[in-house]
């Protein structure tokens, strides 16, 4: 009963609805990285491009957003627009989910929200650039990004370059692991650093192989062990930035965060931001890249985990 009444808050675009009949995967994308992680108009085309890669490689892209008081799965051309030019784009996590649905305003999904919604809509993979995490500091702030709370609960394997490095890695890694959210990693054996490869701690697993990635997942929710997978891929090398230089640039843009009084959910959009022009646009060319690889990785998986579907069938 609340699953039907949850689904009656869902619209889903005539290109999804024909891939779900169809019975082709779909890949669920992100609306924050649209709204508030990118600068228009790069946010917009970088949107088009992944939808576009993800559709080329035989699955449907579904990127998530709260429109006119529905949950929308998968965006037009006009939609992903609005969502990438109005500064009037709401942050939506669980918490304000329900808020932004009532009052019809025009909301952005974060990993946490975009989770719940494509659990709703049945979607198995979704793809974003980094999580969030455990911010540095949190011992006094107690920062600690919704999105962790969400993977400990709902069943979605969740594809990115590991962890924002803005972050405390480390105690991200931790809070996963006593939440029981198994981290597997792709490529390498370590957790990605988001603009960097390596952030120097190992994953749980190491499966680099989509078909041994999907059995995993496959066996977790068949065993009823409910709540998400992280999988880790690292940046392309080509366009990885230095550690040295980014660890430098988050100190001074969280010293400068701070000095401004910015908490909560503005934290990580200014952050990004400043980054951005500390770096002279680099890191947004290192973003546009690993969300491009990332959806290679997710759409390998979202068509992995629906031939273990059809093997059971058969």
């Amino acid at each position: 009963m609340v699953a039907n009444l949850a689904r009656a808050w869902l619209s889903f675009s005539a290109p999804v609805a024909a891939a779900q009949a169809a019975g082709r995967p779909l890949v669920a994308l992100e609306s924050t990285i649209i709204a508030h992680g990118m600068p228009y108009p790069h946010n917009v085309r970088t949107a088009r491009e992944v939808e576009a890669l993800i559709r080329g490689m035989g699955a449907e892209p579904a990127t998530i957003a709260v429109l006119g008081g529905r949950i929308r799965i998968g965006l037009s051309d006009d939609e992903l627009e609005l969502i990438g030019r109005s500064d009037a784009v709401h942050k939506v996590s669980r918490r304000d989910l329900p808020a932004v649905l009532a009052s019809g305003a025009p909301g952005a999904t974060t990993v946490a929200g975009t989770m719940i919604c494509a659990a709703l809509a049945g979607i198995e993979v979704f793809v974003t650039g980094g999580i969030g995490g455990v911010h540095r500091g949190a011992s006094e702030t107690f920062d600690i990004s919704a999105d962790l709370q969400e993977l400990a609960k709902t069943s979605v394997a969740v594809v990115c370059a590991g962890a924002k490095s803005i972050l405390d890695i480390g105690l991200t890694l931790e809070y996963l692991e006593t939440h029981g959210v198994p981290v597997l990693s792709c490529e390498q054996d370590n957790f990605a650093a988001f603009y960097t490869r390596d952030s120097g701690f190992r994953a749980d697993f190491r499966l680099d192989d989509p078909a041994a990635q999907a059995r995993f997942i496959r066996a977790k929710w068949d065993l009823g062990l409910a709540g998400g997978v992280v999988l880790s891929t690292p940046v392309p090398q080509a366009v990885e930035m230095p550690s040295a230089e980014i660890d430098a640039l988050t100190r001074q843009a969280l010293a400068e965060c701070a000095a401004q009084g910015i908490t909560g959910k503005a934290v990580t959009p200014f952050l990004l931001a400043r980054i951005k022009a500390l770096t002279g646009g680099r890191s947004l060319a290192t973003n546009i890249a690993l969300v491009k690889h990332n959806a290679e990785v997710g759409a390998r998986l979202a068509l992995a985990l629906a031939d273990t579907q059809r093997d059971r069938a058969d």
